[in-house]
């Protein structure tokens, strides 16, 4: 598969974070469940060794998430962890946070996500293949072809954004 293909899917999967994040809450009647999913799809869209041919994007992107949320539906069933009843108007797990801390959850990931997308690409893939994939410096040296102090420059360029926009 070449990279690039992975990259404009990784892409177009933060292009639609949020749309993808709301459809996946109503599906599961959770958002802290949808923001898990959709970082399910995230790695498990890295960890692919090969990309079918691919019509549309977006509807791949999409019947991915889809699936991993109903393998997360049926693995929650299967522990017996249960839900709270739609009667009673909660739309949530019975652990789910209040809706305060949900809401400043939530306001904090479109900050971080809104800062990755302001790093130089480099820079950004670099993070993301640390912090998300759990590479390490070398690793990740030897698959882009850098230098492992350029690495580390990228995650300290990245970290110092990232924190410095999380404290607005």
């Amino acid at each position: 598969m070449a990279e690039r293909d992975r990259s404009s899917l990784l892409g177009l999967l933060l292009d639609h974070y949020e749309e993808m994040t709301g459809h996946l809450a109503r599906r599961l009647g959770s958002l802290c469940l949808a923001e898990d999913v959709v970082q399910d799809t995230y790695l498990r869209l890295r960890s692919l060794t090969a990309l079918p041919d691919i019509d549309n994007p977006r509807s791949y992107l999409y019947r991915m998430a889809d699936n991993i949320a109903l393998d997360r539906m049926r693995a929650e069933t299967r522990r017996g962890r249960r839900f709270a009843p739609a009667e009673l108007g909660l739309d949530q797990p019975l652990d789910e946070p209040d809706a305060e801390t949900a809401l400043e959850h939530k306001q904090r990931m479109e900050r971080l996500s809104g800062a990755l997308a302001e790093l130089p690409p480099r820079c950004r893939e670099v993070f993301l293949l640390h912090k998300f994939d759990g590479l390490s410096h070398a690793d990740i040296a030897a698959r882009l072809g850098i230098s492992r102090s350029m690495v580390e420059k990228h995650v300290m360029k990245a970290l110092a954004h990232c924190r410095d926009r999380l404290e607005l």
